[in-house]
């Protein structure tokens, strides 16, 4: 660059333009699709008004990928692809070519090195989850473990487009809930209200901030041994852990009493029926590391109840709003307990249930 060429400044206004990475017939044919299928799960084929056709394939990654993953996806797509990827928000990757005859060796190659193709159609999607251990800092388990263990038991519904119709499955780490709405979810529980360690509140912790964090109004100052401090209104507390961040000495993680739960019928999308959010199931499951078997048996019995119950096109929700919740926990065989009773009428009044209302 020539000293009198002035540097490039940043552009704060948004996601940065998708075209030049887009692959060429992408391009080409933006906004003049006219048809698509799936020759087979985990394949897209889409065929422009001008005739140009493309094919899409999927692949499930471990999402949290080192730079050797990186580079071998990357060399993958240079020699058996057209060096054109993408990767959507459920971490998968996504291959384009322009020849079906490129589709079957990139697949092959993909198996190889431990990258299952699927996650199309009435299949389970790749598990969407929080950043857990590795990036959070209010997390309860790993929620990236609890995906890793839960799509080795069930990789075959990824391979596969056996499903009444696509199931999206999400883990938290936290009843925060950043992993979103899903057809099955994990969050974790705490079930106790926060040890705090007052000789290090007053170090530590900006209390203001701690209190205005906290989503019930339960944090207050308090002075405790003559040191500024914090204290807890229990009746109050939800156990959601949103003050342990800018309060560390304020600890609620518990090998003991934080549990798992597991939630059913959320949607995002619009299709058929409104948005829903998932509810309660099972609560009180433990957070019983690094396989989580609990967790993974009692999530087949509700994914096996729903592929064998459910309709075609019925999504979770749907198929559960037809049969009616009695015959939903007979179906899976979970218990039904007074924890799993709604008593919070407030909720039909302040709650958006719909994608096209907004407030």
């Amino acid at each position: 660059m020539s000293e009198a060429e002035a540097p490039r400044m940043p552009i704060e206004s948004g996601v940065p333009d998708p075209m030049p990475l887009m692959h060429p017939l992408m391009r080409k044919n933006f906004g003049a699709w006219a048809w698509h299928d799936r020759p087979r799960p985990g394949v897209l084929h889409h065929v422009a008004k001008s005739g140009d056709e493309i094919w899409t394939v999927k692949a499930g990654t471990p999402r949290q990928n080192d730079v050797y993953t990186v580079r071998l996806l990357c060399d993958i797509a240079d020699e058996y692809a057209e060096g054109h990827v993408r990767f959507t928000a459920r971490s998968n990757i996504e291959y384009m070519v322009s020849s079906w005859d490129k589709v079957g060796p990139l697949i092959d190659k993909l198996e190889e090195e431990g990258f299952p193709v699927g996650g199309t159609g009435n299949s389970v999607s790749m598990i969407s989850h929080t950043q857990g251990w590795l990036h959070c800092d209010i997390p309860g388990t790993d929620a990236s473990g609890v995906v890793k263990a839960l799509m080795d038991e069930i990789i075959d519904e990824f391979r596969n487009e056996e499903m009444p119709n696509r199931v999206k499955v999400t883990t938290s780490c936290c009843q925060i809930n950043c992993g979103g709405q899903g057809d099955i979810a994990i969050n974790v529980q705490h079930t106790k209200p926060p040890i705090i360690n007052h000789d290090l509140v007053a170090n530590v912790c900006e209390r203001p901030a701690v209190i205005a964090r906290c989503p019930v109004a339960a944090i207050r100052p308090a002075l405790v041994n003559g040191k500024p401090s914090l204290e807890v209104d229990e009746k109050k507390c939800i156990c959601c852990g949103a003050c342990y961040p800018p309060c560390p000495p304020m600890q609620i993680n518990d090998p003991v009493n934080s549990k798992l739960a597991i939630f059913v019928g959320g949607k995002h999308s619009s299709t058929r029926t409104k948005p829903t959010f998932h509810k309660l199931v099972v609560a009180g499951i433990e957070n019983n590391a690094p396989r989580w078997p609990e967790v993974a048996d009692i999530v087949k019995k509700i994914l096996y109840a729903y592929k064998e119950g459910g309709r075609p096109w019925e999504r979770m929700a749907e198929w559960i709003d037809r049969i009616g919740w009695p015959r939903f926990f007979e179906e899976t065989g979970l218990p039904f307990t007074k924890h799993h009773l709604e008593d919070w009428r407030g909720g039909r009044a302040a709650l958006n249930a719909s994608a096209q209302v907004h407030f």
